[in-house]
C-alpha cells in the first residue's frame, strides 16, 4: 500500500489488517479504506441523546402574614348573604357532582394563534373562559333539564328558553356572580366582551342589582386559581352549576389512525353539580359529554377569524 493509504487509514481509524484490497495482487487502495470507514460508521450505534436540561428548582413563595390573623371581626354583610344562600341551597336541594376529563389541546392552540389579532380587533383579551361558556350554553339548548328551575310552591318545573349564564367572580368583597344575559345567542367575541365588562364592574364596585340577577345556570372557574376541580354548590333557584378546573399539561392516551399512542396534552376537568330532584346522573353525564365533545372538536376558527 502507498503512504497515502496508510495516512488515510490512520485518520479514519481503519485497521488495515481487516481491509481486503481490490487492487492488483490484493493491493489496498484509497477506495478500500474509504469504504471500510463508511461501513464502520454505519455499523456504529447511534450516540445517546443528550439529557434534557433541568430547570432551576422552584422557590417557595414569600407569604405575607395577614392583618386579620388573631382578630375577631363582624362578618361582612356580603359574606353573610353568600353563606345564607349556600346553606339554603344545600338544605333545599339533593346535590351531587359528576366529573369528566377534557382534552383542550386543540382549543388552546387555536387561542394561542388567534389571541393577538382577536385583542386588536375586539378590544378585549381572549382568555379560555369564553370557549367554555360558549360550549356550556350551546349544550344547554339540547339538555333543558340542566337549564331549569323547580317551583316549590306550585309543584312545577320551568324549562328556560334562554341561557342566562352567571359567572362567578372573585373580588375583595367576596364571591359575586354577574350574569351574561342570553349567552346562548352570543359568539366568542360577545361572550369575551360581556365577561370582561361584568368582571371589571364587580372589581370596581360598579355592578348593578340587575346585572347580578336572572341567572338560569352558573359557571365557576376555580381553575383560574390552580384548583384541579371543585365540588361546587348549586345556587338557589337553579338546578346545576359547571366548575372549570385548571388546564395542565400531562401524558394522555391518544387514538390515532396509526394506533394508540401517548402524548403530552392540555387537559382539564369539568365538574357539574346538580339537583338530583330534577337532574339524574345520566342527564348530567349526557350534558357533560356534549360540552366535552364541543370543546375537544374546537371548531371555532370562523369565529376567531382564522
Amino acid at each position: 500500500m502507498t503512504p497515502l493509504v496508510r495516512k488515510l487509514a490512520a485518520e479514519n481509524g481503519v485497521d488495515l489488517s481487516t481491509v481486503k484490497g481490490t487492487g492488483v495482487g490484493g493491493r489496498i487502495r484509497k477506495q478500500d479504506v474509504i469504504a471500510a470507514a463508511e461501513a464502520a460508521k454505519a455499523a456504529a450505534p447511534a450516540p445517546a441523546a443528550a439529557a434534557p436540561a433541568v430547570g432551576a428548582p422552584k422557590k417557595a413563595p414569600v407569604l405575607e402574614v395577614s392583618p386579620l390573623r388573631g382578630q375577631t371581626i363582624k362578618m361582612p354583610r356580603i359574606r353573610k348573604v353568600i353563606g345564607d344562600n349556600m346553606v339554603k341551597a344545600l338544605h333545599e336541594q339533593a346535590q351531587l357532582s359528576s366529573v369528566v376529563e377534557v382534552d383542550v389541546t386543540r382549543l388552546m392552540k387555536l387561542r394561542g394563534k388567534a389571541k393577538d389579532s382577536f385583542a386588536a380587533r375586539e378590544g378585549v383579551k381572549l382568555s379560555p373562559m369564553p370557549f367554555f361558556v360558549k360550549a356550556a350554553a350551546q349544550a344547554l339548548k339540547a339538555h333543558p333539564a340542566i337549564n331549569a328551575r323547580i317551583n316549590e310552591a306550585d309543584g312545577t318545573i320551568t324549562y328556560f328558553d334562554s341561557e342566562n349564564v352567571g359567572i362567578a367572580v372573585d373580588s375583595e368583597k367576596g364571591l359575586m356572580t354577574p350574569v351574561i344575559k342570553n349567552a346562548g345567542d352570543l359568539n366568542i367575541a360577545g361572550i369575551a366582551k360581556a365577561t370582561a365588562d361584568l368582571a371589571g364592574k364587580v372589581r370596581a364596585n360598579k355592578i348593578t342589582p340587575d346585572e347580578l340577577s336572572g341567572a338560569t345556570f352558573t359557571i365557576s372557574n376555580t381553575g383560574s386559581r390552580g384548583a384541579l376541580f371543585d365540588t361546587i354548590i348549586v345556587p338557589p333557584n337553579q338546578v346545576a352549576i359547571l366548575g372549570i378546573g385548571a388546564t395542565v399539561k400531562r401524558p394522555a392516551v391518544i387514538e390515532t389512525e396509526e394506533g394508540t399512542v401517548i402524548g403530552v396534552r392540555d387537559m382539564t376537568y369539568l365538574t357539574l353539580s346538580y339537583d338530583h330532584r330534577l337532574v339524574d346522573g345520566a342527564d348530567a353525564a349526557r350534558y357533560l359529554t356534549a360540552v366535552k365533545a364541543i370543546l375537544e372538536a374546537g371548531e371555532f376558527e370562523v369565529e376567531l377569524g382564522l
